[in-house]
């Protein structure tokens, strides 16, 4: 009898130490974000899980199945205006939690799991989209470890008062606030969030812009929920956008990191886009935009690299001159870092079509500029010079068929001078040749004493070259 009675102790003894081995993972919290069209859920884990979900009807209701974990205590959301009425949960073995979510209506949901990071631990995330349209297909494994592409489309800015004369369009600015819902960004010393200082920033530039006859601002994001990278360039293509900004804060090791900086693609950047769009035939089938709308879908691939190659180098010129012009003007009102356009390979600069700067404000890990960028007033001061820069660039090299255009035009804006950032590989000769002048022209309209030029120098281009470009 001692023995059975030891058996089954140890019996028991072993039982629970396997159950607290598969059961190692728990469900710390849940937190919930409303984007425009869908709601996500996002479960905070001590590790990796497996999971499942599926949704029942009458009542409404999505089943998350949570293998190898329990709840370290109860679940619960702020709902909002979301679909989610309520959250409960129950262990349905000692190692799997059941979460149950309660809904107003029904949903599409699309889940996947993230690995640690600098902010967050494990993470479950759960996406419920407003109708099937909106989600992308569902992976055939249950667990994905990166995050997909979640289309969000945000709402409008309100219509402007100041209706373009001649039926000719406006030109659009997509302006994207970086970071957003559980991707915080960078935090200053008192706890300041990139996402939000980045998100006022960007509805201050776009109250700016919406002011400037023959321009129009659209937001990729106009709350704090979490657009992935390649969602907001979809958002700006969507939108028909002739440039876009996206709007950051930086941060540093060192607290005594200062000054604002602006970014382009780098050369590697675009040659790795290029490849990636070609070889992707759904890419290839959409509307390079800019010059002439060209369609990839009808071209052999040699023809469509070409066009493609020709169409991301055109981008990336105007991405230099505009960026040029914006950090300029942004250095009359705050610290520069670095006093050229530096280049990069961020993936929201990727876009063959719509040329693309990347805005970094300051430093939000240094104290004096975290202060800074909290200030409703430098908050306006960024935006009226990145808007300056903006405008300056476009009264220059307006996108044919838009107001803009139609002064220049017609004569009512005066055709002055445009700039030339120099970029790897160019000369002078090849300056001229391109804007159909001579090199003297060129050279004496700069001042320069030799040929020579520098990455990143900016060359002024004579009115006289820009008829015929």
């Amino acid at each position: 009898m001692r023995i059975r009675a030891l058996v089954a102790v140890v019996g028991l003894m072993l039982t629970g130490f396997v159950v607290n081995a598969v059961a190692a993972t728990q469900v710390k919290s849940v937190r919930l974000w409303r984007a425009p069209d869908n709601t996500r859920l996002v479960f905070d884990l001590t590790g990796p899980v497996q999971h499942s979900v599926f949704t029942l009807s009458s009542p409404d209701r999505l089943v998350i199945d949570i293998n190898g974990a329990t709840a370290a205590g109860p679940l619960s959301v702020a709902p909002g205006d979301s679909p989610v009425t309520s959250v409960r949960s129950a262990q349905r073995t000692p190692t799997d939690l059941r979460v149950v979510v309660d809904l107003k209506k029904a949903i599409t949901p699309k889940s996947f799991t993230l690995a640690p990071n600098q902010q967050y631990g494990n993470r479950l995330v759960v996406d419920l989209f407003d109708s099937a349209a909106d989600a992308e297909p569902t992976p055939s494994q249950p667990v994905v470890a990166t995050t997909p592409a979640v289309p969000v489309t945000p709402t409008r800015p309100a219509i402007k008062l100041t209706p373009v004369p001649n039926g000719k369009r406006d030109i659009v600015i997509a302006i994207d606030a970086g970071h957003g819902g559980e991707d915080p960004g960078a935090s200053g010393p008192r706890g300041q969030h990139e996402k939000d200082v980045v998100l006022q920033i960007a509805k201050e530039l776009q109250r700016q812009i919406n002011a400037e006859q023959g321009f129009r601002a659209e937001l990729t994001r106009t709350g704090d929920y979490f657009i992935p990278l390649r969602g907001r360039t979809e958002i700006a293509r969507k939108k028909g956008a002739d440039l876009f900004v996206s709007i950051h804060a930086d941060a540093a090791p060192s607290s005594a990191a200062f000054g604002a900086s602006v970014f382009a693609l780098s050369e590697r950047g675009a040659t790795s886009e290029t490849a990636r769009w070609l070889a992707d035939t759904e890419n290839r089938s959409d509307l390079i935009g800019g010059a002439g709308n060209v369609s990839l879908d009808d071209k052999d691939r040699m023809l469509a690299g070409v066009l493609l190659d020709l169409s991301m180098t055109a981008s990336l010129t105007s991405s230099l001159n505009v960026g040029q012009k914006v950090l300029s003007n942004i250095g009359q009102v705050t610290p520069l870092h670095k006093r050229r356009v530096e280049q990069a390979g961020f993936m929201v600069l990727k876009s063959p079509d719509i040329p693309s700067i990347l805005v970094e404000t300051g430093f939000i890990s240094n104290s004096n500029e975290a202060n800074k960028l909290q200030s409703s007033g430098h908050q306006q001061a960024l935006a009226r010079s990145i808007r300056t820069g903006v405008k300056q660039f476009f009264q220059q090299n307006p996108p044919p068929g838009t107001y803009m255009a139609w002064l220049r035009d017609t004569g009512k804006i005066a055709r002055g001078p445009s700039t030339h950032v120099v970029r790897p590989g160019e000369t002078l000769a090849m300056l001229a040749a391109r804007y159909d002048l001579g090199i003297a022209t060129l050279r004496s309209a700069n001042d320069l004493k030799t040929d020579e030029l520098k990455i990143g120098q900016e060359v002024t281009i004579p009115s006289t070259a820009l008829a015929s470009q």
